[in-house]
């Protein structure tokens, strides 16, 4: 069965978009949306739509019957019609060279409308000079949105990866498995939704973050190799780049070590990346230890497409008669920066635009130095001397930029200082696609309050030569846990998993849980693992933001058929909205007025409670 077979319905004898001068002399019958009428009184002219592109489509006295004639001086945009009609090629001079179709025209001989549809709310078409209306407009007509044909290609883009992806992995013996929607609320770093249980009331589902503990289950039960095109929920603050609920290629073997993963993973976004005609992916990829890339970058998803580094002068400059620098070192820290090639031609306002992306991150500020021919200028250039100078090798022309205190206050400074400096500069590409493993990521991070939280989750398998230190030094353990990085943005995160349920049990104790909490959480995965669990690991990558990166999408609304917004709100459906006292009930809940911090009551605050 060729193409034109595939699309053949009883409306249509293919769709508009494959039709090109060979076709000449063929009849057609098509079907689709008005995209756009020209009237000039004898002839008009439609642009006819559909999933495939746009034909134009002519109607005059000399081939078009007088009843199809005369609707087609009627038609609205988005009117959905039926034409039959030949191809033609049109003169040359006449060729429109912005489309696939521009060659030809289809004469009708008979047009029928199907639908005739309202004035638009936005217009679906727009010319070269037309700029799309507000984004909570398109919102709230997301189904006249979806019609334009960038979100078209999008979602038809994001239906190509993940049908490369299910074949790739099933050729490498995976096999799909569902895992439950409705599970147990588990501690996974960020907030659950909760599902209230009409059968048993004062009880809750929770909707998963990940399946994360269920593809493990899968490992224990023995299925081997396992992924899911997952859905995936998490009731967290919303960016531009974080959706309520997302989708995930979520992916878990056993008998593996991270390379085992890591390669099966960049043959992946090979064959995904062979999809996407911006996109391009050679195996291997660069591979740097997290440690490596906050000394070098300050972060641990650094943008590789560009050759700029962190430097540490602490050597350098703690000799200088700067107070900062002493005090930097005497509280343990470290004075490092940035070494700007030219970047003396950067102004102070430009400067200070760079310095602000520093503060951003709470860093009190940067020193800066210009060094021109006859010295210097700047904040840090008073202290400077021409062996200081020379140590930053620094020539003539260029900048620096430097911070001076514990790793965890420069490190976030000087990474968004370089992003900033890079963009100020225009800094030339080393390279197009910078496709980079992070791995050796800490099991643990400290958090606000000083207590231990989980780097990636509670799950990670210690590095080997690390795990006696779990106790004693547990923020220096080391995981055997990877990122993948493209562009300097993450797009999954991975590691191998503890199979030891002791290892497990010890992890979650150093994460405040008590051994009755711990078996109240997690029993059922502890007993899984002491049924007999193969070593086994995984990784999980989003597919929104896999889409979106690959198509140069601002936001993951652009690659999302129904997103939410930044107030996890869906404009379009009117979600969420309230129940009625009866659904509640049934449900065992009730409403009750929020307090305030004075006192009264707040009607818009209101909070559910269980009625029993």
């Amino acid at each position: 069965m060729n193409q034109i077979d595939i699309e053949r319905t009883a409306f249509r004898s293919r769709m508009v978009g494959g039709i090109r001068s060979d076709d000449e002399g063929a009849e057609v019958k098509l079907a689709g949306w008005v995209h756009r009428r020209r009237d000039l009184g004898g002839l008009v002219f439609l642009d006819l739509r559909d999933r495939s592109g746009l034909v134009q489509v002519s109607l005059g006295p000399d081939w078009t019957d007088a009843a199809s004639l005369e609707l087609a001086h009627q038609l609205g945009a988005e009117d959905v019609v039926t034409v039959v009609g030949s191809v033609v090629v049109r003169p040359g001079e006449n060729w429109n060279r912005e489309i696939p179709t521009g060659e030809i025209e289809v004469r009708a001989s008979v047009l029928r409308r199907l639908t005739n549809a309202d004035t638009p709310a936005i217009p679906v078409y727009r010319g070269p000079e037309d700029e799309l209306p507000s984004e909570e407009l398109r919102l709230k007509h997301r189904v006249l949105d979806l019609r334009r044909t960038e979100l078209q290609e999008n979602l038809q883009l994001r239906h190509r990866l993940i049908l490369a992806c299910r074949n790739y992995m099933d050729g490498l013996g995976f096999i799909e498995i569902e895992t439950p929607i409705l599970t147990k609320p588990t501690p996974e770093g960020a907030r659950d939704y909760l599902v209230p249980s009409r059968l048993h009331h004062g009880e809750f589902y929770a909707l998963p973050q990940s399946p994360q503990i269920y593809k493990q289950l899968c490992m224990v039960a023995g299925f081997d190799r396992y992924f899911q095109i997952a859905r995936c929920f998490r009731d967290e603050d919303l960016r531009a780049d974080r959706q309520p609920e997302f989708t995930q290629i979520d992916v878990e073997a056993s008998f593996v070590d991270p390379d085992d993963i890591l390669g099966w993973m960049e043959g992946l976004m090979v064959v995904l990346a062979a999809e996407a005609p911006r996109i391009q992916a050679q195996a291997p990829f660069t591979r740097m230890t997290h440690a490596e890339a906050l000394e070098r970058y300050g972060t641990d998803r650094p943008d590789l497409r560009y050759g700029l580094e962190i430097q540490d002068w602490t050597t350098a400059l703690v000799r200088l008669d700067a107070p900062v620098f002493a005090a930097a070192v005497a509280g343990g820290g470290r004075v490092r920066g940035l070494l700007l090639e030219g970047g003396a031609t950067l102004s102070r306002k430009q400067i200070e635009a760079i310095e602000g992306h520093a503060k951003a991150t709470g860093a009190p500020g940067l020193l800066w130095a210009k060094r021109t021919d006859d010295g210097g200028s700047g904040s840090l250039a008073r202290f400077m001397d021409d062996e200081a100078y020379q140590e930053l090798g620094m020539n003539p022309g260029d900048l620096v930029l430097v911070a001076a205190g514990s790793d965890a206050m420069t490190s976030p400074a000087l990474s968004a200082a370089r992003l900033a400096a890079i963009e100020a500069l225009e800094i030339p590409e080393e390279r197009e696609h910078a496709w980079l493993w992070v791995v050796d990521f800490p099991v643990f991070e400290e958090g606000p309050d000083g207590t231990l939280t989980a780097n990636h989750h509670p799950f990670v398998m210690p590095h080997p030569e690390d795990e006696d230190q779990l106790e004693t030094e547990p923020l220096g353990v080391r995981g055997l846990a990877y990122d993948l990085v493209f562009n300097g943005v993450e797009l999954g995160s991975g590691s191998i998993r503890n199979h030891d349920p002791e290892i497990q049990r010890r992890i979650l104790r150093l994460l405040g849980m008590d051994d009755a909490e711990i078996d109240r959480k997690f029993g059922f995965l502890l007993n899984a693992l002491s049924s007999g669990a193969p070593p086994h690991g995984g990784v999980a990558f989003g597919v929104d933001r896999l889409v979106a990166l690959f198509v140069g999408a601002a936001s993951l609304r652009e690659v999302i058929a129904f997103p939410k917004t930044t107030a996890a709100r869906a404009l379009y459906e009117g979600a969420p909205t309230a129940l009625d006292a009866d659904d509640l009930a049934g449900l065992g809940l009730s409403l009750t007025a929020a307090v305030s911090q004075d006192g009264s009551a707040e009607e818009s605050g209101s909070q559910v409670e269980p009625t029993e």
